[in-house]
């Protein structure tokens, strides 16, 4: 039986709950998808609990991996049987089956896992922009990435490294630091250190980048981290949003740069959604990528991943098997 781990009111990860359904057979444009992993994201929580609004009722999970078991009118270029990975902004991968935009999937090459690539699909893509669109660094530039031994966090450290960024991370445990140092940071510290860390890294100038998925707890830190003119991407809300914000400080911190910028707006038309793609298959591809996966949970026990997600018990990527 085809099911999905849905909500039919916003709150808590009680709120998520099995419901049973028979799949539809594909819409013009689309594919009809059996899925054999799928991807968790902090965003699952924002759509659960709210802070980003959904339709209801909804279920969360925005990127998969699964099996084209039909196509609709119009699709070209896929065919039952085709592994495919997916990433999109609009929720409901936390399920068994799920009809998608065939604009939306992406071929899988044979060398890269189902579980793989629902494990980073999007946060490979979220990486992707921060680093090549959004910071638009380079070997010789430096950069601080806050929560690295986290799914994105783990990602951001390796592409940083691979194209010759100097990274400070920071990481809120022992063992978390052993993982940023080990995906490559050049400096490993905690929260409260980060600032400092970065600063004796660039020899007391901060860094040209910061990369903030924590939100209103790194915010002052990540601002003092950054040298004259440097940029803070904003790209998270983990310990909830930033708010009440002084344009003042930025000028008084050093003319800094802030971004606030979110996958959609970044592969949102199809030139980019195929460049940033292409990308991120390639560096997966070449091992200069690598899937850390941390966790692997059944989908029925949605409701614990989430819980286990926002009390931070997590490291690197979790997925759920819906046959687990």
């Amino acid at each position: 039986m085809a099911y999905r781990m849905a909500f039919q009111k916003t709150g808590g990860p009680e709120v998520i709950a099995r419901q049973d359904f028979a799949p539809a057979p594909p819409g013009p444009g689309e594919l009809a998808v059996r899925h054999t992993a799928i991807g968790v994201n902090f965003i699952d929580t924002y759509h659960r609990s709210g802070l980003y609004p959904a339709p209801l009722p909804a279920a969360p999970g925005i990127e998969a991996a699964g099996v084209v078991e039909a196509v609709g009118e119009g699709v070209g270029g896929f065919a039952p049987g085709d592994r495919i990975g997916y990433f999109t902004g609009k929720p409901g991968a936390y399920a068994t089956h799920r009809n998608i935009p065939s604009a939306q999937a992406l071929k899988l090459p044979d060398g890269l896992a189902d579980d793989t690539a629902a494990a980073v699909m999007l946060k490979a893509a979220t990486t992707e922009y921060l680093v090549e669109r959004c910071a638009r660094l380079k070997a010789g530039d430096t950069a601080l990435v806050h929560a690295a031994a986290g799914g994105v966090g783990l990602l951001l450290v390796q592409w940083l490294k691979a194209i010759g960024v100097r990274v400070a991370a920071t990481a809120g445990s022992p063992d978390k630091q052993a993982l940023a140092k080990s995906a490559g940071a050049d400096v490993v510290c905690g929260y409260a250190e980060a600032a400092e860390a970065a600063r004796e890294m660039t020899g007391g100038t901060g860094v040209d980048a910061v990369f903030d998925g924590v939100g209103k707890t790194t915010w002052d830190v990540s601002l003092s981290a950054l040298r004259v003119r440097g940029l803070l991407a904003s790209f998270g809300n983990a310990s909830g949003p930033v708010t009440g914000v002084d344009l003042g400080i930025l000028a008084a911190r050093g003319s800094l740069f802030v971004t606030r910028p979110t996958v959609a707006h970044y592969y949102g038309t199809p030139d980019e959604f195929r460049a940033g793609s292409e990308r991120f298959l390639g560096m997966l591809a070449s091992g200069r990528l690598k899937a850390d996966i941390h966790q692997r949970r059944a989908l029925a026990d949605a409701a614990q991943v989430h819980r286990d997600l926002e009390a931070r018990r997590t490291t690197g990527a979790t997925i759920m098997l819906p046959e687990a």
